[in-house]
């Protein structure tokens, strides 16, 4: 019996010490296949970014906000690592973007230029936001300017959120106005006012009789269409109308524009001189322009300011809003937490604050940008006698163009037919009726 027992003990001994040698080289095999696969690893977030700035102005801090951002996304989660693809051109970032979909390599979080949330739609890349917004009650669509907010929204669905944004808006050469003794116009100023000083300051302004002080440099027909509501195109983009009165108003304000400068084909040089009262430009390069190194290089020896676009007899002081967004990849496996860097990069004022310190356009966030904070630096940027007030009105009447599929085919056409038929002596409503019939068959065409 003794003995009996004492083999059964010895069994129970071996049985142990085996089934503990098979956990031990369990865990030396899971160890190494941990090791070899990468599961023990931190989970990955890739974004997509470009190098640059967004609004082709040179700067050294292509990336400063995206690691700060990812800094303060790693305190919360340490388990993540967040990598991105340094180097890319930002013309050539929309092609890389669209080859990393086809090969199936789509970084999680990525940057979307203000023309190319439709593209991305069309290809099903974007994950829709909806319900990540709703359920989120730290997040407020509210707390950003609408236009800017509407730009990420397509469809029905919320498919990205606004990053960054400039609108565009009417340079004034406060100079000339000054010597000229002529009040700097008010926000709501229109066509009427925009041309009747136009009208004023071209004239030669020594004794030879040769005009070399104009009206307005770069005023184009797109800034005309916007000013008079110029709304041509279906909401399918598959037909338009050409004929609409908006539209006949609009190329003839051109053609009184353009008649001022008798011929005289004004380049950026000119305004850079300080001989053109007007010229449109987007906010961030007004910003950029404005700071002293580059205003002392550029555009010295006059004071400028900005001014909301003059409005058309249909229309009103409305500004092209451009928006850089982002948005999240579909197939990302890590909702939730690319979610969260979204937010550190729109939503978190701390880092859209950076956006004054490192960029040159504006936090699409509202109580941001029209802080008191915020002006002070502007004012510091941008001069002394920058109005805020201008600011908030033009950002209030912003609007977003259309970005439908042949946006750019489609602009081009138009950009052709008016062009000649300011160059044309005929009857402008028969050349809208014959450009009509020509649009229309480009538009079917594109299909």
């Amino acid at each position: 019996m003794n003995n009996l027992k004492k083999e059964l003990a010895a069994r129970r001994y071996w049985r142990v010490a085996a089934a503990g040698l098979l956990i031990l080289i369990s865990g030396i095999l899971l160890s190494g296949i941990y090791g070899k696969w990468g599961f023990n690893r931190k989970k990955k977030i890739v974004v997509g970014v470009f190098a640059g700035s967004y609004w082709d102005i040179e700067n050294g801090y292509y990336y400063r906000i995206l690691d700060e951002a990812i800094s303060k996304f790693r305190e919360k989660h340490p388990d993540y690592e967040v990598v991105y693809t340094s180097g890319i051109r930002k013309s050539d970032y929309p092609e890389w973007l669209a080859e990393q979909f086809m090969q199936g390599s789509a970084p999680d979080l990525f940057f979307i230029p203000g023309n190319y949330l439709d593209t991305f739609a069309r290809i099903g890349a974007l994950h829709p936001l909806d319900d990540l917004i709703y359920e989120d009650d730290d997040f407020d669509p509210w707390a950003y300017y609408p236009t800017a907010y509407n730009a990420g929204y397509l469809n029905g669905n919320q498919l990205a959120i606004p990053y960054e944004c400039a609108p565009r808006m009417m340079l004034v050469n406060k100079t000339i106005l000054d010597a000229e003794g002529i009040d700097m116009p008010d926000s709501d100023w229109t066509w009427e006012d925009f041309l009747s000083i136009c009208r004023s300051v071209t004239h030669s302004t020594d004794e030879s009789g040769v005009i070399n002080q104009f009206g307005v440099r770069g005023y184009t027909w797109q800034d005309a269409f916007c000013a008079n509501s110029v709304k041509i195109l279906s909401p399918d983009g598959k037909s338009c109308d050409f004929t609409v009165s908006e539209v006949g108003e609009a190329i003839s304000f051109l053609e009184r524009i353009n008649n001022l400068s008798s011929g005289y084909a004004l380049s950026n040089a000119d305004f850079s001189k300080g001989n053109v009262a007007f010229q449109p430009m987007v906010f961030s390069e007004y910003r950029a322009y404005k700071s002293k190194e580059l205003s002392l290089k550029k555009y010295s020896g006059f004071e400028w300011e900005c001014l909301s676009m003059p409005s058309g007899p249909s229309g009103d002081n409305v500004s092209v809003l451009d928006t850089l967004c982002l948005g999240m990849s579909k197939k990302t496996s890590h909702e939730k937490e690319v979610w969260e860097l979204m937010k550190t990069l729109t939503f978190d004022e701390k880092i859209q604050g950076k956006i004054f310190d490192y960029s040159e356009g504006i936090s699409p966030l509202t109580s941001l940008t029209e802080s008191d904070e915020t002006a002070k630096l502007l004012r510091q940027g941008t001069g002394s006698r920058f109005n805020m007030d201008t600011l908030r009105f033009v950002m209030e009447k912003s609007i977003m163009p259309r970005y439908i599929k042949g946006y750019g085919e489609i602009n081009e056409q138009i950009s052709i037919a008016v062009q000649s038929i300011l160059e044309s002596s005929s009857n402008l409503q028969m050349e809208q009726i014959i450009w009509n019939r020509k649009l229309n068959s480009y538009l079917k065409n594109l299909q």
